[in-house]
């Protein structure tokens, strides 16, 4: 009897030591999976710095402020790029947030038939799987055609007005503010319905037994509680936004000028690489290296000031 009891200790110590050593091994891979992810940003920051370090001597921080891109001459600056990408990620935003964290809403908090809403959830996801070329494409034939006379009319009303100063001419910044909104908005609306599934059921429970409507229950409880998601849903859609190449350049215009009208050409960074590298050479190179080093740094300081403010709102 000891003999048997004996051995099943002996089974469930060995049982105990492998289970250890298998969380041990888990846990080490995960860090180096996590390190791996770190490392290839590094590296490729690295790449790109090292490329864009001849432009870097050569112009300096002047590189950020000038307006001029003229390959000829060897005279660059991004400014007009950097105002377009900017000005356009955020046109795209303030039209998907609303729409996005609205149809999250209307899907998590089982508002319409069941029917209805799984046939809204593969078209949100269906969205994006569309390529952006395609996008831009139907940006062409259908989306500037209407833009264009909104735009005139908007001209001929409202032109004393700095946003619609500008007759439309076909390409522009809402022309690609609008594609970058229908593009961001499956990014938006997904993680802001994860988010707001993820909720605990007694929150909802509990705003009901005190006498909300369901409005109230939505805008000042699970909304606060689902926010961190809902901000990392948006800066995820603005990372989009903003690197977003293909149908941007399509609709952009690409014109290397700054312009408060919100139907002038404009240009983003994304755009000029896409736009200038297959024939860049020389300087050029360096300093398309430099405009994507610019653009790498925009989007990590968008996302440190995102990880601030949700930081900011966890306190209150």
């Amino acid at each position: 009897m000891s003999t048997f009891a004996g051995n099943d200790r002996s089974q469930n110590q060995t049982r105990s030591q492998l289970d250890k050593n298998l969380d041990v091994g888990f846990i080490w891979l995960t860090r180096i999976c996590a390190i791996a992810i770190a490392g290839v940003l590094l590296w490729i920051t690295f790449q790109v710095a090292v490329q864009a370090l001849p432009a870097i001597r050569e112009f300096g921080l002047g590189f950020l402020g000038q307006s001029i891109w003229n390959p000829v001459n060897n005279q660059y600056g991004v400014l007009p790029q950097i105002y377009g990408t900017l000005v356009s990620a955020f046109l795209g935003l303030l039209i998907s947030i609303p729409i996005g964290v609205g149809t999250a809403v209307l899907l998590s908090e089982k508002l319409l038939p069941k029917a209805v809403e799984t046939v809204l959830v593969f078209l949100v996801e269906l969205l994006a799987a569309i390529p952006s070329v395609v996008y831009g494409v139907w940006g062409i034939f259908v989306l500037i055609p209407i833009l264009t006379n909104i735009g005139k009319w908007l001209n001929a009303t409202l032109g004393f007005i700095p946003l619609f100063s500008t007759v439309p001419t076909g390409a522009g910044m809402m022309p690609a503010g609008i594609i970058l909104a229908i593009m961001t908005l499956p990014v938006i609306t997904a993680i802001s319905r994860d988010a707001l599934i993820s909720i605990p059921p007694s929150l909802r429970q509990a705003a009901v037994g005190l006498g909300c409507t369901r409005w109230e229950t939505i805008s000042q409880v699970l909304i606060p509680a689902a926010f961190s998601g809902i901000v990392s849903a948006i800066m995820l859609a603005l990372g989009r936004a903003m690197g977003e190449t293909m149908a941007v350049t399509m609709l952009i215009g690409n014109s290397n000028k700054i312009s408060a009208s919100l139907f002038a050409p404009a240009n983003t960074i994304s755009s000029l690489l896409a736009n200038q590298f297959a024939e860049a050479s020389g300087l050029q190179v360096s300093a398309l290296m430099y405009a994507a080093l610019v653009l790498f740094v925009l989007t990590l300081v968008v996302n440190i000031l995102a990880d601030l403010v949700v930081t900011q709102v966890k306190r209150i």
